[in-house]
């Protein structure tokens, strides 16, 4: 079902485990990222949370400072060390999976994900966000923060792909296609609504920022 998009998932992975001491560089430069990173105390973050890919650990601190306790999973060893040194809470546990393959052994109140959801193929959108419905406690809520349409200005778009795909280049030249969902905050709300979500999604400048509460039960 999945085939079409593995080969472009497994080079979207190999591009951020190259391009890990160079993940940082946007948050430091953008002040809408900078912003961004103040909104998590506004956000009802608490409980035990689970933080999916995690990069480097900008989110971590911020999430474990508001919570019981942080169980942060990313795909990239790279991106974890960096994310571990930058991360002095004791109640953070890092760990390294494949999101589209792991699933954890326990739920928790909350689940978290900056700028991973644009990463999701449409193809796979219905699994990831019954696996998050699966993660969570009842009452638990999945908090996420991403790109919006107007992100796509600013990437070079690969248009022969099934899949939205945008093309990265890091620093030593190399060039690499992720996945780039753009979503506009209207329709990916109705289409958690069609899940059976309850869910509010905003724009802030150039990104959207959703907070959702599953169905009774996966859909």
């Amino acid at each position: 079902m999945h085939s079409d998009d593995d080969a472009l998932l497994a080079e979207q992975m190999a591009y951020y485990r190259a391009g890990a001491s160079e993940y940082d560089r946007p948050y430091a430069e953008l002040e809408e990222l900078q912003r961004l990173l103040t909104l998590v105390d506004d956000l009802p973050i608490g409980g035990d949370v689970l933080e999916l890919a995690c990069g480097t650990g900008q989110w971590t601190p911020k999430l474990a400072a508001r919570s019981g306790s942080v169980t942060a999973v990313d795909a990239s060893a790279e991106m974890l060390a960096i994310a571990r040194a930058r991360t002095p809470f004791r109640n953070v546990r890092f760990l390294q999976a494949d999101l589209f393959e792991w699933r954890p052994s326990r739920r928790f109140d909350t689940v978290f994900f900056a700028f991973w959801l644009s990463h999701v193929p449409p193809t796979r959108w219905s699994d990831f966000w019954n696996t998050v419905a699966a993660m969570l406690t009842p009452g638990g809520k999945a908090i996420f923060i991403d790109d919006g349409p107007a992100a796509a200005a600013s990437e070079e778009g690969v248009t022969d792909r099934p899949v939205p795909t945008v093309l990265r280049q890091l620093d030593d030249g190399s060039k690499y296609r992720i996945v780039k969902v753009f979503h506009d905050a209207r329709t990916l709300a109705d289409g958690l609504t069609a899940l059976g979500w309850a869910v509010r999604v905003r724009a802030m400048g150039g990104s959207i920022i959703g907070i959702a509460e599953p169905p009774a039960s996966p859909a």
